[in-house]
């Protein structure tokens, strides 16, 4: 028997302080930062109930786009016992959407990590998920990160060190007070590599909402001019890489960003966070992202299977005109 409650946040992080593993973007502070952006708003916390105990987690926004709405949970549903079978997460995902249905009958579809291959779920109509991702294993000495990555990888952090002019700081306090000559960087960035960057507005509420102890700033310097630069979120002790942005002049580039990597490795493994994870990379089952691969995968030996995004109609007939539609635009 399966059945969903909605929750309060304090019965929300009751529940939540049972994971060992806290996804940033199911924490209340990600709601409250996510409901900053336009055409997003805050739906609501929910738990999962198997056989009468609480299984899982999540928490859920609202997105408003092209006259429809539809919800997201990032990373979501938490299972508080361990990944679940496919039985038991089909039962969950079937209950949840009889539960929007009723609750809310303007949600068109919702949108969760879905891990097993079910018939109630769909391809992403938009966005790109990746069920692939590199973490990197940030405890010990900085010869023992070193030591866990791929050969290249140890090459050419090395070679960063050796040789690249850049110097490296936590600069989580002064782009929070201005996040000017970052977004510089970041919109030099997207015009390079072919995407739209967020609104600066994006990152500076990023940074303020979360927090210095959630959300960190990297940098890499050249003469005092800012060559790259990330932002690192931080739940617990894990970590990761969610945004980077380089300049396009720097000499060696690729090299900079490597001993920007590497710092972040060592600063957030000496802080006690165990994991450092580098967010997304192409697969079989994605290849667009493809292209992520040959920087990534060289800082780690092993790559790990994640439960992609996928798509759970709300209204059937509607989402399957919205996804006829989708189609007609790629063609």
């Amino acid at each position: 028997m399966t059945a969903i409650r909605d929750l309060s946040e304090e019965q929300y992080e009751a529940l939540l302080a049972a994971c060992d593993e806290i996804p940033i973007e199911q924490t209340p502070a990600w709601a409250a930062y996510e409901s900053t952006i336009p055409g997003r708003e805050f739906w609501g916390y929910i738990a999962v109930y198997q056989n009468g105990e609480p299984a899982a987690v999540a928490s859920l926004m609202t997105y408003e786009t092209h006259g429809y709405h539809f919800l997201r949970s990032r990373h979501g549903l938490v299972w508080l016992d361990g990944a679940p079978d496919d039985q038991r997460e089909l039962a969950a995902l079937e209950a949840l959407a009889a539960h929007v249905r009723e609750r809310d009958p303007k949600q068109v579809f919702m949108r969760l990590a879905v891990a097993h291959d079910l018939k109630i779920a769909s391809p992403t109509l938009s966005t790109v998920p990746y069920d692939s991702t590199v973490i990197v294993d940030v405890t010990g000495t900085e010869e023992d990160i070193l030591s866990r990555m791929k050969t290249r990888g140890r090459r050419d952090v090395r070679k960063a060190l050796r040789e690249s002019p850049a110097v490296y700081a936590d600069e989580t306090a002064q782009a929070s007070a201005s996040f000017d000559e970052y977004y510089e960087v970041m919109v030099e960035t997207a015009a390079r590599d072919g995407f739209t960057p967020s609104p600066k507005e994006d990152y500076e509420n990023m940074l303020r909402i979360l927090g210095p102890e959630r959300c960190r700033v990297f940098a890499g310097r050249i003469d005092g001019r800012l060559a790259t630069w990330t932002i690192a979120t931080v739940s617990g002790a894990h970590a990761v890489r969610y945004y980077g942005a380089s300049r396009s002049d720097v000499p060696n580039r690729n090299y900079v960003t490597d001993g920007l990597i590497f710092f972040e490795c060592v600063t957030l493994g000496a802080e006690g966070v165990v994991d450092y994870d580098m967010m997304g990379i192409g697969s079989e089952a994605y290849p667009g992202l493809d292209t992520l691969n040959t920087f990534k995968c060289k800082f780690s030996k092993d790559i790990v299977h994640v439960a992609p995004d996928r798509d759970i109609a709300i209204k059937k007939a509607f989402y399957k005109t919205l996804v006829l539609a989708r189609r007609v635009i790629r063609r």
